[in-house]
């Protein structure tokens, strides 16, 4: 409906064009037929790095919505629906306080001249994490700004995210270059392989977000009926990609090479490539972060709004931050969870303290040990999901899922060692070759992820976690079939419980089936942002281990 300049940001800009309002979207009863009333220049230019500038749009923004209402005296006011999402937006994440108060502001007054206006559904970012948690530790950080001042929003991804500024520094400027700087793929294609990786996980918040960067980009309105839709180049990706979201070992030279085979008209160049694998795997590592973090739908997107929204006593009801959930939780448990603490702080001082050296055969051991425990690990939930239409129209193959790296009775592809094909010695320069820059910035936030501490441990202070946070890295890549020859894998027993390796392989391998029940069955006592940190450090390990099949397939194929 809004008629805007296309911008090239990561699917997040002032376009908010509804799903709702295509053909080949769902029908929406509430659908509003009035015309656009604002023009989308005066949102776009509430981003202005410059305070004048900012103020100037937002007493523009405001005379237009009062003459909308003022033409309209004795009538109920026609301000199409995409005009209040917006306003709806601003007024919830903007990190500007006189910008969210005014759309607020702007919000009550059209509502008291007969319009109805929609609500948000979510009482925050996160169903898993209480806002105010979000709001004290991350809410009032310069990141969020500069998030706003470049993208044109703050979505909920960032919000959660802000409770680990350092990381979220450098995730924005990797996403930064991925989605809007130079490449060899145009800005609108990277959107829709965005939109066919997280289609893979169920991940409708990551399709409808690049489904209006894709739209901003220019691209064709046709490929967003399905894949069916899209050109035979990009429909080609679809074999890796669903080998990069499930079972990633199983991506070889094969593959590659019918890729970028010489004289196919529909050929990908290598550069192409690795910038496409870069966009899959970033995708399928985020969906498991949204679905991990139980991150809500934006309140502009589908599900995340409603002009008729349910009675306050229902939507209490149903909350997962109410405070009898919340304080029963609390309450039950609490000296079994205290003793949870202290054991694994003994065990880790234990480890630390443990001076005897164990054969290469013992370790191998050890790992082959854990490799096959890992197979009695599953989802408390295995129903099956169904995808709306939305979703499962970017999807082929989907019944193929993740499988275990080394199922029971058959024959386990090779384990690759880390010794043999690592990040720092071969993935690291072979990324830099073939996608310049970016190998950097992949470094840097693999580095930030697993270097995060703040030496605390749920109620405790002063504490080294480096052998917590190397447990979770190198459990994930187990479950992914990668070994480290110098790790004593027994560690990972001693420290993760088995709630907590349920929910890190539920979210790694099947993330679509992750519930707020197996987030708060582990680490129990132990603070929401502590708990990101695990998602962070999963969202990493498990793009780290996908690269790394990747590059290894395209190394060989390039000798």
């Amino acid at each position: 409906m809004l008629d805007m300049t296309p911008i090239l940001v990561s699917g997040s800009g002032w376009d908010r064009t509804g799903e709702a309002t295509h053909e080949d979207q769902d029908s929406d009863p509430l659908q509003s037929e009035s015309k656009p009333v604002l023009n989308s220049r005066k949102f776009y230019r509430l981003c202005s790095r410059d305070e004048k500038e900012r103020a100037a749009a937002l007493e523009e923004l405001t005379k237009s919505v009062l003459s909308c209402v003022d033409q309209n005296q004795g009538n109920s006011a026609r301000i199409d629906d995409d005009t209040l999402l917006q306003l709806l937006r601003v007024s919830k994440t903007c990190p500007f306080p006189d910008i969210n108060e005014r759309a607020a502001e702007l919000l009550k007054i059209v509502q008291d001249h007969g319009v109805e206006i929609p609500q948000a559904l979510a009482s925050g970012p996160s169903a898993f994490i209480p806002t105010e948690e979000i709001l004290e530790q991350g809410g009032d950080q310069p990141v969020l700004m500069e998030a706003f001042l470049s993208m044109g929003r703050v979505d909920h991804v960032t919000m959660v995210m802000a409770l680990h500024p350092a990381y979220l520094s450098c995730f924005l400027r990797t996403q930064h270059a991925l989605l809007q700087s130079d490449g060899p793929l145009p800005y609108h294609w990277r959107h829709y392989i965005v939109i066919m990786a997280a289609a893979r996980h169920q991940c409708t918040y990551l399709v409808q977000l690049h489904r209006r960067g894709f739209q901003q980009a220019g691209g064709d309105e046709a490929w967003l009926q399905g894949l069916h839709c899209a050109p035979p180049k990009l429909r080609r990706l679809s074999p890796i990609n669903k080998l990069l979201a499930h079972r990633p070992w199983l991506l070889g030279q094969e593959q590659i090479q019918e890729l970028v085979c010489p004289g196919d008209e529909d050929r990908w160049s290598l550069a192409e490539l690795i910038q496409a694998v870069v966009l899959l795997t970033y995708s399928h590592s985020l969906s498991s972060f949204l679905w991990g973090c139980g991150v809500n739908p934006e309140a502009d997107h589908m599900g995340g709004h409603a002009f008729h929204p349910p009675s306050p006593s229902v939507r209490s009801a149903h909350s997962p931050h109410s405070p009898a959930v919340e304080d029963g939780a609390v309450r039950q448990g609490w000296s079994d969870a205290v003793s949870e603490v202290e054991i694994l702080m003994k065990r880790m001082q234990v480890l630390q303290q443990q001076e005897e050296e164990f054969s290469q055969e013992e370790m191998v051991t050890r790992f082959e040990k854990e490799r096959s425990e890992s197979l009695l690990v599953t989802p408390c939930d295995d129903s099956p999901r169904i995808p709306p239409d939305s979703v499962s129209r970017f999807v082929e193959d989907a019944d193929y899922e993740y499988q275990d790296f080394a199922p029971r009775g058959e024959q386990a592809p090779p384990t690759m060692r880390a010794q043999d094909y690592s990040w720092e010695d071969h993935g690291f320069s072979l990324m830099n070759r073939l996608y310049p820059d970016m190998g950097q910035l992949l470094d840097e936030k693999f580095q930030v992820v697993s270097g995060l501490t703040y030496h605390t441990m749920a109620m405790h202070c002063g504490v080294d976690t480096f052998m917590l946070r190397k447990a979770v890295w190198n459990y994930i890549h187990c479950v992914f079939g990668i070994r480290y020859d110098d790790y004593d894998y027994q560690d990972v027993n001693q420290l993760l419980e088995r709630s907590l390796k349920v929910y890190i392989k539920t979210v790694a391998c099947h993330p679509e089936k992750t519930t707020r029940r197996m987030y708060c069955g582990f680490w129990r006592l132990f603070r929401h942002s502590e708990k990101v940190h695990v998602n962070l450090l999963l969202l990493e390990a498990r793009l780290q281990a996908a690269l790394l099949y990747a590059l290894r397939a395209i190394g060989r194929y390039m000798t």
